[in-house]
């Protein structure tokens, strides 16, 4: 199973809000509502996320 927590825990660690990942990380809305509801992403995704939060794909997601 897919989890996102990580990344809402290195996001409020970076003082990094949703706004900002929309308007700079070029993620949308829908993408934001997918992660809140641990749904699949594509690695294109994963990848924009952590270039925008400047991290590796382990502190965005854990699979459990």
């Amino acid at each position: 199973m897919v989890d996102y927590s990580p990344l809402w825990n290195t996001m409020a660690e970076k003082s990094i809000s949703q706004y900002y990942l929309i308007k700079h990380g070029d993620i949308d809305n829908k993408t934001i509502y997918n992660l809140k509801r641990n749904e699949n992403i594509t690695m294109l995704t994963l990848e924009k996320l952590c270039r925008a939060l400047d991290c590796t794909p382990n502190d965005v997601v854990k699979f459990t």
